[in-house]
């Protein structure tokens, strides 16, 4: 089901459903700021007001901690972005997931191939 563009992530996920499936699949989903307040298994960092004092340590220790987990998956699509076979793709998706797992496996090869 396609909304208009104006609309923000986290209204979407909850008309989509995404959240309440998530949650009842019981998956921990790490997001951003945005998603602040969408509740179950979504994890989002903590965030500073103006109305409020300084992030306390441990709120910050919390923060860089979930941004560690966050980029593995943030460097996964910028990757994933750079193959413009992708933005081609007319399939369904269970065969767009083997060429997916093929394009990062070539990625893969071939990083390791010039790391040294």
């Amino acid at each position: 089901m396609a909304l208009p563009g104006r609309t923000h992530d986290l209204s979407a996920a909850r008309q989509l459903g995404i959240i309440d499936a998530l949650t009842s699949a019981d998956v921990m989903t790490f997001a951003d700021k945005g998603y602040q307040g969408a509740g179950g298994t979504i994890r989002v960092p903590f965030k500073r007001h103006r109305s409020r004092p300084k992030l306390q340590r441990w709120q910050k220790r919390y923060n860089r901690q979930h941004a560690r987990i966050r980029v593995r998956g943030e460097r996964a699509i910028a990757t994933l972005k750079t193959w413009t076979l992708l933005a081609k793709l007319r399939c369904c998706p269970r065969r767009a997931t083997v060429i997916v797992q093929a394009i990062l496996v070539l990625q893969h090869v071939e990083a390791d191939r010039y790391a040294g």
